[in-house]
């Protein structure tokens, strides 16, 4: 089910004639309230340690759960996106991030409640101020460095975070060519 199906009736007026303009948006009929279902934004993190191994973290709950993920969440309201990214780290895994550069973005959908919610990930690669701080926590059951060469984009349970991990090994191996 569309999440656009469970809004039967316009939040404005109450009209039952709220219907469908498009995939992204409901008109009423009665008062001319349209209400568009934009993206979430979510962020999250390539951090890689002096080893040169990245940060993976294990899903505590759905969607996913005790799947592979990387660090990171959904933004909140009044929050940039970096300010988003530097919480969802500290709050998953105990680090602070010095330094962070934007890598790329996708779209994404969260399955919630039943409903599949559209996204916008944007990810960045990162480094922290002390590695030796790491501590899993919030929704994060579990965080580890891991070697590039043992990371396996199908272990990784969300569709957005396993098409930027392969763009990421792949930029990194080409890097590496050089």
């Amino acid at each position: 089910m569309h999440v656009l199906e469970k809004f039967k009736y316009c939040p404005v007026c109450g009209s039952k004639h709220f219907v469908e303009q498009s995939e992204k948006s409901k008109l009423c009929e009665s008062c001319g309230f349209e209400y568009f279902l934009n993206p979430s934004s979510a962020v999250a993190a390539f951090i890689m340690n002096d080893k040169g191994e990245l940060l993976v973290t294990r899903r505590k709950f759905d969607p996913g759960r005790g799947t592979l993920d990387l660090p990171g969440g959904f933004c909140d309201i009044g929050e940039t996106i970096g300010e988003a990214l530097s919480r969802e780290v500290e709050e998953e895994t105990n680090l602070i991030i010095k330094e962070k550069h934007y890598f790329c973005s996708l779209p994404n959908k969260y399955r919630y409640s039943g409903f599949d919610i559209p996204t916008l990930d944007t990810f960045f690669v990162c480094k922290v101020e002390d590695e030796a701080k790491l501590h899993p926590a919030d929704d994060v059951a579990e965080a580890v460095w891991t070697p590039l060469k043992d990371i396996h984009t199908e272990q990784f349970g969300l569709r957005s975070i396993r098409q930027a991990l392969h763009d990421f090994l792949h930029r990194h191996t080409e890097y590496l060519k050089k």
